[in-house]
């Protein structure tokens, strides 16, 4: 009876090791997608009236978690019965993201043509706030949900293959780990102007200098996080596909790592902004 309980405690321990080596493995591959999710709730998040940007923070939050708790059984019932499935998702995430990644890179070299806001001359009345606060959460928590399924199946291919426990407790894990890193961290980007603002207040020329730092140091952080993303996307994307494509393992033989799946991922966003590109054309032609 007793040998029995401490194989089970030894069969658990077991697990625990695999679960803290895989989650490990995850955290990595995921890191990437984990850096533009941060770029992207950054942006959306900021821009609020600074008695809003928490519960619109939290709000945000909470549809995240919905979002996580919808797509993960649908993503260990893949797992299961179709894994090849989560094969091809993958792949086709993997062309999205590096799409996303040059999509970003051409729109910064060939900027859209825009049209130019029209001024208000009046404010907006506090019900117009309030629906454009929802639009804006709404439009926050659709962009959180691709970039969940995008974190959610490269997290679940990094375990394919292992006890479906493992699987459940690593992807879940990670999944929680990026709606509580990401929004936690958003919130300390976004409340920086108002810090700046409470620092400023004393007297001191530290507390000035550094009360001016965070305030103008807001929009430099989102746009350096905007490029560490693009760049981020490029390198996640190349390398589900050096990993997953067998033509591709001995490609660029010699060359680092991070520099193979930098170059596969910006080649692989080209021909598929290029198709997009082409595509577009045909249907506005028609």
């Amino acid at each position: 009876m007793a040998s029995g309980f401490f194989a089970l405690l030894d069969d658990i321990a077991a697990l625990m090791d695999d679960v803290a080596l895989m989650s490990k493995v995850a955290t990595k591959k995921t890191a990437g997608i984990l850096g533009d999710d941060l770029a992207v709730n950054a942006e959306k998040a900021s821009g609020f009236v600074s008695s809003r940007e928490i519960p619109v923070l939290w709000a945000i939050t909470k549809g995240s978690l919905l979002n996580k708790l919808i797509i993960l059984p649908f993503a260990f019932l893949l797992s299961a019965f179709a894994p090849i499935v989560i094969t091809v998702i993958l792949l086709l995430g993997a062309f999205y993201l590096a799409y996303e990644g040059v999509e970003k890179i051409y729109e910064y070299i060939i900027p859209h043509n825009q049209t130019e806001n029209k001024i208000e001359t009046q404010p907006l009345t506090q019900e117009e706030i309030l629906i454009l606060e929802k639009d804006k959460i709404k439009s926050a928590i659709v962009t959180d949900f691709i970039l969940s399924i995008e974190i959610v199946i490269i997290a679940l291919g990094t375990v394919m293959g292992k006890p479906i426990l493992g699987q459940i407790i690593v992807v879940t894990f990670i999944s929680f780990l990026a709606t509580v890193g990401v929004y936690g961290i958003v919130t300390l980007i976004v409340r920086m102007d108002d810090a700046g603002v409470a620092i400023r207040k004393r007297e001191s020329t530290i507390a000035q200098l550094l009360g001016n730092l965070l305030i103008q140091g807001l929009p430099k952080v989102i746009k350096t996080l905007a490029f560490v993303g693009t760049i981020a996307l490029l390198l996640v994307a190349g390398g589900i596909f050096a990993h997953k494509i067998e033509p591709l393992h001995h490609f660029l033989n010699g060359v680092p790592d991070f520099v193979k799946e930098f170059i596969v991922g910006l080649l692989a966003g080209i021909i598929t902004l290029a198709l997009v590109l082409i595509l577009k054309k045909i249907f506005k032609k028609k």
